[in-house]
């Protein structure tokens, strides 16, 4: 009797998800397809990377409300997938000598932090003038969280950039930090954080439709989103470099990424285990809202920590670390499994596919511990 495609793929399906059995192509498009029906999301892609080395890229959907197919090539927000690209080029800067994790953003800045005055795509620094914590800041502290800033200060009810806590204390994700450790190299160091990024980590990666702002050849292969409620919304075409969230990149490009960051390119073997070395301990429930009330010491993963730019976790198949990205029409995640050096990077125009990335990753991976009711709250996520 002859085996039917459907039925090999049904067969495939529940071996790959206890990573048995690697899936084929074909089961990998049959499960992102599954999951667009049931989720609704109108594009998704997915990379695996296995040893370090890029192991194939699915992708299937539309780019826009226009039906133009969504492909390897078409440009895609990377929203906070950027933080962990720029805490890779900060690591770089680290090992050549030019900053300290550890060394107050003081010692790099000519004139006191709150002595700047506005600039378009920074923080309202000057808010701080009468709160001299600032000096408490450190390169490492920022890239893990640890500010004391809510996510962005116009998120606060009066707009004003406060501290919330004592710089180095605890995990709060700030977006704010990284754009104040972007500012410190700009201002401290003279780099042009953009450039450095295209240099130091697109280039050497071969990346070559991704930047951290917008270029008019995207425009040819571009992918517009979709909100909850499945409404178009454009692509933000972004004019400046931001370290918490400016990428542009490819599915295609962010798979060549994911599997240079493993195998440490442009890093010691050192700075790359810093990188994802557990440095502050997570004690929420949850991700959002940012400034949540620690949790009690009995209720907290214990395993779960922010690295550098990313967070870890430990699991069934070891150590591990992930970076999500989201806005309103934009769903990402990038989760690893260290010791195999095996990666699955999802990107999607549509953040309604959110709800599969647990699915999704192990159907590719297997379990792997990724803790994703604290990086999505009461989500539901689809059964595998």
């Amino acid at each position: 009797m002859r085996t039917s495609l459907l039925g090999l793929l049904l067969f495939a399906l529940p071996v790959a998800a206890n990573a048995q059995v690697r899936p084929t192509a074909a089961a990998i498009d049959a499960e992102l397809l599954e999951v667009m029906r049931l989720t609704g999301a109108r594009g998704l892609g997915l990379a695996v990377v296995r040893d370090g080395q890029v192991a194939d890229i699915r992708v299937q959907g539309a780019r826009n409300a226009a039906g133009g197919r969504l492909g390897p090539d078409t440009v895609m927000y990377g929203a906070s997938l950027t933080k962990a690209a720029f805490a890779f080029m900060v690591m770089q800067l680290v090992e050549e000598g030019q900053l300290d994790l550890d060394a107050s953003i003081a010692r790099y800045l000519p004139r006191p932090l709150p002595d700047y005055p506005p600039m378009a795509g920074t923080g309202p620094w000057a808010d701080l003038k009468d709160d001299e914590r600032w000096r408490q800041l450190t390169p490492r502290i920022l890239l893990t969280h640890a500010s004391g800033f809510a996510n962005f200060a116009f998120l606060e009810p009066d707009g004003k950039l406060r501290f919330h806590f004592d710089p180095g204390t605890r995990y709060a994700y700030s977006g704010e930090g990284l754009i104040l450790l972007q500012f410190v190299l700009e201002q401290g160091l003279g780099l042009d954080v953009g450039a450095e990024m295209q240099r130091r980590v697109f280039d050497r990666a071969g990346m070559t439709r991704t930047s951290m702002m917008w270029r008019a050849d995207f425009a040819t292969d571009l992918a517009d989103g979709w909100d909850t409620e499945g409404k178009p919304v454009p692509h933000d075409q972004r004019t400046r470099p931001r370290a918490a969230g400016s990428m542009d990149t490819t599915m295609a490009d962010i798979a060549r990424f994911a599997a240079a960051y493993v195998r440490g390119e442009g890093l010691s073997a050192r700075g790359r285990a810093e990188l994802t070395r557990p440095q502050r301990p997570i004690t929420t429930a949850s991700q959002f809202p940012s400034l949540l009330p620690e949790l009690p010491v009995d209720r907290r993963r214990p395993d779960l920590a922010a690295g550098l730019g990313v967070v870890v976790f430990d699991g069934p198949q070891g150590p591990g670390f992930f970076k999500g990205g989201h806005n309103d029409s934009t769903a990402n995640t990038w989760v690893c499994v260290e010791r195999a050096r095996a990666c699955v990077v999802i990107l999607s125009n549509d953040v309604r596919a959110e709800p599969a990335f647990p699915r999704l990753v192990a159907f590719i991976l297997g379990e792997t511990g990724v803790p994703w009711t604290w990086e999505y709250g009461g989500m539901t996520f689809l059964s595998h």
